[in-house]
């Protein structure tokens, strides 16, 4: 009960800070044993603001791609706490309400399309845009901020960032005449400091191009499957 009474408290404080109402729910109670501890489903109901158009449908060649903050953190962060690769750290998921910075650019004209990369990080989501639109993706390597210690973990263990979970970055896509205006705002933003702009999109063939460090280039395949047990 003390477990739940904490988990209950948390909820209420971070609906509170996100600006929602928890109004109804309902339980589940499994046999002993098939359960390791609670487990919360949500689901959310809003309204659409009024004149907002967003989705892959608006999204042009030279457009801008933007994200929030450094990736690969949360997925990280879980492999750290589980310990399973006898690997520790201090470093702390990036879960976080996406609400405010996505509400911060509804007023951009140019802005095109959002979207938080979960499951499969950011080069999943980038892949799906880019099936969707039969555009490139251009990702710039330099531009992608990412932690050291998220580095040194993806490099000891074959995994890389691009592919991890993130559970408080947003994706945007925004014309290039307001990508700056949608940079400062986000990097003024409570959680947005670390944002960059990290790509484009080109006319060409529906694929992920990573242009690296060195001015090279090279594909990002698509996953086959999760790179981690599914944690979010």
């Amino acid at each position: 009960m003390k477990q739940l009474e904490r988990i209950v408290k948390s909820m209420a404080e971070a609906a509170k800070e996100a600006g929602v109402f928890i109004v109804t729910g309902d339980t589940k109670v499994v046999p002993k044993g098939e359960g390791a501890g609670v487990f919360f489903a949500t689901s959310g109901i809003g309204i659409k603001k009024p004149g907002l158009k967003l989705g892959m449908e608006y999204i042009k060649s030279g457009d801008k791609i933007l994200v929030s903050g450094t990736v690969g953190d949360h997925g990280t962060a879980v492999m750290l706490a589980r310990e399973q690769f006898g690997l520790k750290g201090d470093l702390k998921s990036d879960a976080a309400s996406v609400f405010p910075l996505t509400q911060s650019l509804f007023e951009l004209k140019g802005l095109r399309f959002m979207r938080d990369p979960t499951r499969g990080g950011l080069a999943s989501v980038c892949h799906e845009i880019s099936r969707v639109i039969q555009k490139e993706v251009h990702l710039y390597q330099a531009e992608i901020p990412i932690h050291e210690q998220v580095d040194s973990v993806c490099e000891i263990l074959g995994y890389d960032p691009l592919y991890l979970a993130c559970e408080g970055r947003v994706v945007a896509i925004v014309s290039e005449k307001d990508s700056q205006q949608a940079l400062e705002i986000w990097q003024s933003n409570n959680g947005g400091q670390d944002a960059h702009i990290i790509g484009e999109i080109r006319a060409g063939n529906a694929q992920v191009v990573l242009e690296t460090e060195l001015g090279g280039e090279r594909f990002l395949e698509e996953l086959e499957d999760d790179p981690l047990p599914r944690i979010c």
